[in-house]
């Protein structure tokens, strides 16, 4: 059974356009943070890459791959009012999925 809540490395997020929660990294601009994002082949509004789920042709989100930390797939519907999980602390993405063990 695969575990919706464990954050993953970015490495292994699927590009197929579905839905996933990632960890956007902490910066400048302000604390880490969870979104909705998913990955874009690129259109006329934009290139390939991540994008925020809120994203509409002129006013796309896009973020780089170094913003992004982890990801994690999208909850059950069945799983009634879950909260938003807390973004993922830790400071080595070796530690994902176990792999720093």
């Amino acid at each position: 059974m695969v575990e919706p809540d464990r954050w993953r490395s970015m490495t292994t997020a699927p590009k197929d356009g579905s839905r996933i929660l990632v960890t956007i990294r902490q910066s400048e601009q302000g604390p880490a943070e969870v979104d909705l994002a998913y990955w874009s082949n690129g259109d006329q509004f934009g290139a390939e890459g991540w994008r925020a789920s809120d994203s509409s042709p002129g006013r796309l989100v896009e973020y780089s791959e170094p913003e992004l930390k982890c990801w994690m797939p999208m909850p059950s519907a069945s799983l009634g009012s879950v909260p938003m999980p807390r973004p993922w602390e830790g400071d080595d993405e070796k530690q994902l999925d176990g792999s720093g063990i």
